[in-house]
């Protein structure tokens, strides 16, 4: 069945939402020198972004009902116009793009549909691939990727803080594109919202966000890497990292887990992650990933709100983390909250912020 399909055009100069960014907080942002910061385009609830050359836009998925594209002709930085592309969708955060058709992995379910470019780009009707996803609002804001083997990752959240989980809750899986047919790929994902592979091994790397209640710095977020079908991280045995949950103090896991690569402070809620490909940046960066913190919402003293880059080789092993980009978090509060990043073609980046309502680019001028 086909969804309501909503187009609405609006100017890029004039704040989407309220209480929108003003350009001048940017001078709170503090980034490494030589590095600018700059609104790129206002969105109402910007979360995953989808870069696409062939339609010269940036798909922006939200925790709403709404996607939306920002058109940018030949993607330089410079976005025209930004249109609501679908609405009436169960939080739509789960977005990826391939060969001519736009995924969307909603709360419930995941659908493909044709994008078609005219002078505004309209979206076709729906084909639902995946239908029994776990409908549960709590931690029910997926997130998809496409990996090099041409299959649909998407990231499936437990229901819970803690708790046993049953089917596709606390997982990733991994999905055909064409039939639907799906498996899981990896278990004990307590919310991973987070998803990209490695450029040259391939291999999938995924944050995790650590479980509430067991104190201001424990457990930790992490960064994990699933190498092969059938890799168990620990949930719910661990609540992060090494970290026993209260709930599952005594018991062994059933299977051998996999501890992560990276242990990020607590509550950071570390989020998107992007492997830098460009030359734009200075080539230490390049083959290095960074990573959006959305921030914590119920420390004590408040963590993350930034950009962390991590310094790898390049077989993708993490030799240190430093940040990056940060300042969205003042003493007198939190003025945005990172969410996503992804890569323009001339190799800057963009970086989404949903209680902002923004897209941020991040660009680099040789001195």
């Amino acid at each position: 069945m086909g969804r309501l399909i909503l187009i609405t055009l609006f100017l890029l100069g004039t704040p989407s939402c309220a209480g929108a960014v003003d350009p001048a907080k940017l001078e709170e942002l503090t980034l490494p020198p030589n590095f600018s910061i700059e609104i790129y385009a206002h969105v109402p609830g910007a979360r995953s972004l989808v870069v696409v050359p062939e339609l010269e836009a940036v798909i922006v998925a939200t925790r709403g009902n709404r996607v939306y594209a920002v058109q940018d002709k030949g993607l330089k930085g410079k976005p025209e116009t930004v249109s609501v592309l679908a609405a009436g969708l169960k939080v739509p955060n789960g977005i990826a793009w391939k060969n001519g058709h736009l995924y969307i992995a909603e709360q419930h379910q995941i659908s493909r549909y044709p994008i078609l470019k005219n002078a505004k780009l309209k979206i076709g009707k729906s084909q639902a691939l995946v239908t029994d996803l776990p409908d549960d609002s709590w931690h029910g804001w997926r997130y998809a990727a496409f990996g090099p083997d041409g299959k649909l990752y998407v990231a499936i959240g437990a229901p819970c803080n803690v708790c046993r989980v049953k089917g596709k809750e606390a997982t990733i899986i991994q999905v055909d594109p064409v039939s639907g047919e799906n498996k899981i790929y990896a278990h004990g994902v307590r919310n991973s919202v987070g998803l990209a592979f490695h450029p040259v091994t391939g291999k999938l790397y995924f944050t995790d966000n650590g479980s509430d209640g067991l104190g201001d710095d424990i457990p930790p977020d992490e960064l994990n890497i699933a190498s092969k079908l059938g890799q168990h991280f620990g949930f719910p045995w661990f609540g992060g990292g090494s970290t026993p949950t209260d709930e599952f103090p005594d018991k062994t896991p059933p299977m051998k887990t996999i501890p992560p690569v990276v242990a990020f402070q607590a509550h950071t809620a570390s989020l998107g992650i992007h492997f830098y490909q460009g030359k734009q940046f200075p080539k230490t960066y390049y083959g290095s990933a960074f990573v959006a913190q959305h921030g914590s919402w119920n420390r004590s003293i408040p963590t993350g709100y930034r950009i962390m880059h991590l310094k790898m080789d390049s077989q993708g092993n993490v030799l240190n983390k430093e940040i990056f980009a940060q300042g969205w978090l003042q003493k007198n509060g939190k003025w945005g909250r990172p969410v996503d990043i992804k890569q323009l073609p001339d190799s800057s980046l963009l970086i989404s912020d949903d209680y902002a309502g923004v897209i941020y680019r991040i660009s680099y001028k040789t001195p």
